[in-house]
């Protein structure tokens, strides 16, 4: 049986928060947040290029981050660009403040 992601005051429930605080239990998958947030757009190639990772390693990261909804990609071209998704991350923000 699914249950509900978020309780009916919007905060996560504890499955959710769980899953989220393990994508971010890395410290190349916050930098990446923090990128995000402060450039404030979709970014595709910054990303690898801000990094001291491997293309291949900075993808396995923003694939757990786009896998919990922490991150969006949309496919431009030939690429991915990626931007934070504001409303996931006001909600953990927010279930955090109040455990």
């Amino acid at each position: 049986m699914e249950t509900a992601v978020t309780d009916r005051q919007g905060a996560l429930n504890s499955e959710r928060l769980a899953e989220l605080c393990r994508a971010l239990g890395h410290p190349a998958r916050i930098r990446i947040l923090q990128l995000l947030r402060r450039t404030n757009k979709c970014v595709c190639g910054e990303i690898v290029d801000s990094m001291p990772l491997a293309q291949s390693t900075v993808s396995q990261h923003l694939k757990q981050l786009k896998s919990t909804g922490l991150v969006k990609g949309e496919i431009e071209g030939p690429r991915t660009c990626y931007c934070l998704d504001r409303e996931q991350l006001d909600r953990f923000k927010e279930t955090i403040a109040n455990l």
